[in-house]
């Protein structure tokens, strides 16, 4: 009972700071928050997605990044994607007590995105969504995928989303980071029934 306490109390937090002739990335996470964020990536969609992901996770996210925008928006949103994933995984630690998977089916309006997950230190991204649209704001939507790539690879996490129907290429992207959100939050959440035991099988992950 007082190893499961610990785990359960202890706040898992962790900072970034990624610099490349690109970008400027600085990064915080708490993943035993309440969903604050302060977010500014110089791309106001891609914010809007990372304030999603933050509210509905519960995890507290701060991102600064000057990146070139006046290239595009690639490197930004890349780069983001590579830092949070990195701040994740350090604030996870050796993964003691999580659920580790973690799923939902989001719907928003007329789309519903399903999204599922596994902590499972092998990096993977299986992505079935298409778009109608380039752009969304300035953000080229072709980037969602990127973003969950990187992501995906620096946290070590094997990520599928598929949007299973939808029209409104603003819904697809919002159901994507909610349904993210939502079973990131399942997955990083410490099971009181598992105390301080890595949830595998190998004994690591």
């Amino acid at each position: 009972m007082g190893v499961a306490k610990r785990y359960e109390t202890a706040m898992r937090t962790a900072t970034i700071a990624r610099k490349t002739s690109e970008t400027l990335i600085d990064v915080t996470v708490n993943l035993d928050g309440t969903g604050i964020y302060d977010v500014s990536t110089g791309v106001g969609f891609f914010d809007h997605m990372l304030e999603q992901l933050s509210r509905h996770s519960l995890i507290d996210l701060t991102v600064r990044t000057v990146g070139d925008l006046h290239i595009d928006a690639h490197h930004t949103v890349e780069d983001t994607g590579i830092a949070i994933g990195e701040a994740f995984a350090k604030a996870l630690g050796d993964k003691r007590g999580i659920r580790r998977y973690g799923d939902a089916l989001s719907p928003m309006d007329e789309t519903l995105t399903r999204v599922a997950l596994d902590i499972s230190g092998r990096p993977w991204l299986v992505w079935k969504v298409q778009f109608t649209q380039a752009q969304l704001g300035t953000m080229d939507t072709e980037m969602f995928g990127h973003f969950c790539h990187s992501f995906a690879q620096a946290a070590g996490i094997t990520l599928h989303v598929e949007t299973i129907y939808g029209t409104n290429n603003h819904h697809i992207a919002e159901s994507i980071f909610k349904g993210l959100a939502r079973a990131l939050r399942t997955a990083t959440e410490i099971d009181p029934r598992k105390g301080d035991a890595i949830p595998s099988t190998k004994g690591v992950l």
